[in-house]
């Protein structure tokens, strides 16, 4: 048995000026946080967009909802609560990040694939005959 003393780790990760590390999922839900990462607060948007698309896909699936009225409401609903979201809650300067199209754009395509895919699936489910 050593007589020496064992160094204790900190309870919380912390960053090496001390500060502790702030979760993204704390920062998510914080309309006062800080983004210091700029690729982070896209990763953000980015899978924010992707919630929105399986969640639209799978209610227009549910409900008979067919063509440009779908697609339309998709676009619509998704840029609409991606901007609200990032220029009225957490009310950041859009030109920090390339200005207000390129956060309104940021993973808008993967998400309308994903969409397509999960409204065509729970259509098919509930209404093919």
């Amino acid at each position: 048995m050593s007589g020496g003393r064992r160094k204790e780790e900190p309870s919380q990760p912390q960053l090496a000026n001390g500060a502790l590390k702030v979760s993204v999922w704390s920062k998510v839900l914080r309309s006062d946080a800080a983004w210091e990462d700029k690729d982070e607060f896209l990763d953000v948007i980015y899978w924010f967009r992707q919630i929105i698309a399986v969640v639209l896909g799978v209610i227009w699936g549910v409900l008979p909802l067919r063509g440009f009225l779908g697609i339309a409401g998709f676009c619509l609903i998704n840029a609409g609560v991606l901007y609200l979201y990032f220029s009225n809650y957490l009310q950041i300067d859009e030109e920090e990040y390339g200005g207000t199209w390129e956060l309104t754009k940021e993973g808008f395509m993967t998400s309308f694939a994903l969409f397509m895919v999960i409204w065509i699936i729970f259509y098919t489910a509930v209404h093919y005959d």
